[in-house]
Order: structure tokens, then sequence, then C-alpha cells
């Protein structure tokens, strides 16, 4: 009995030390979306209207590859200040973790930008795009899809640019950026 005792202490022990307490990007936007202050949808690939657009092989494989936006987007007012600040540091906490390399910084006419990866090299698990403007708010955009590329995500955009996307349905988030 007192070896079964051990054991089962050995083994709570190390289910409670194997647990991280580092929050993951799907459990902020999980969390996040119980918040009022958060815009939160999701779109799907075909949105895009990229199927329709007059595409070359490779941008047509890149385009396959990408199945869905995550959006989340917070509207700074001045009764969710401190909020504004707290889910500001908590997103940035997120994406300096080890699961995320960055790729590129820019500052824009509506605040600052980066682009994360996760994953590696050859393949790309999500494309991670991260803005704030701190008079305006901030927008999270996960791109989620299968196998990938690094090397493809410039005919992604090529292919996005020949689309007939007008935004329908983004007005929300664009007066957001827009100011």
């Amino acid at each position: 009995m007192k070896n079964v005792y051990w054991a089962l202490l050995l083994v709570i022990g190390f289910m409670i030390s194997s647990c991280s307490s580092e929050q993951s990007l799907q459990q902020y936007y999980i969390a996040s979306a119980e918040n009022p202050n958060f815009m939160s949808f999701d779109l799907p690939s075909s949105l895009l209207d990229i199927e329709t657009a007059n595409l070359t092989e490779s941008e047509k494989s890149a385009a396959s590859s990408l199945k869905k936006l995550n959006i989340l987007a917070f509207q700074k007012k001045p009764d969710n200040e401190e909020d504004y600040f707290v889910q500001k540091k908590m997103i940035k906490t997120i994406l300096k973790g080890d699961d995320f390399s960055e790729l590129m910084k820019m500052n824009t006419p509506y605040g600052k930008a980066t682009i994360q990866l996760k994953g590696d090299d050859d393949t790309i698990d999500e494309l991670v795009i991260y803005g704030d403007n701190d008079e305006k708010g901030l927008v999270l955009v996960r791109v989620l899809g299968d196998d990938m590329n690094p090397a493809s995500f410039i005919q992604l955009i090529n292919a996005m640019e020949k689309s007939d996307f007008e935004g329908k349905g983004l007005g929300k988030l664009g007066d957001l950026i827009k100011g």
C-alpha cells in the first residue's frame, strides 16, 4: 500500500509539474471571446474569393493551403483603457514565447505591427499578424492552413490581390483600424 501511495504521489507531482503556466495563443483567443471589449470572428478562406481569380499554378497551390483567418480586435475607449494595456501586454508576452519567431516589424500610419511565424523553415503552422495603436486599439490575426510554406506567402498575397475580395462584412474592423 505504501508503494502505491508513493507511485500515485509521484504521478500527480509529474502531471502538475508538466503543465505549462504559459497561455497559448489559442487559449488567449478563446478567453478573449468572452471579453465584451473584443470583437472576435473567423473568416473562411472561401470568403476571400481567391478561387475565382485568374491564378498561376503556384498561386493556386499557395491559396489552397490557406484555411481560415481568426481575427480578434479590441477597440480602445476611455472606459476600457486599463484593460487595453493589460491585453496588449498579454499578447506581446505570448508572441515573445519560444513558439513564435518574428518575421517582420512595421510602423504604419495606423500603428505598429509585427508578423510572427509558428513552425519551422519548411512548414508554417500559423502566421500571426499583430498591430496596435494606443489611441485606437489592437488587432490580432491568425492565418491558419495546411502545409503552408514561407516561400508561398508572396504567391498568396498575389492571389489575394487578384481576387474580388472587397472586405464585405469587415466594416467594423476597418473602422477600428482607420479610427
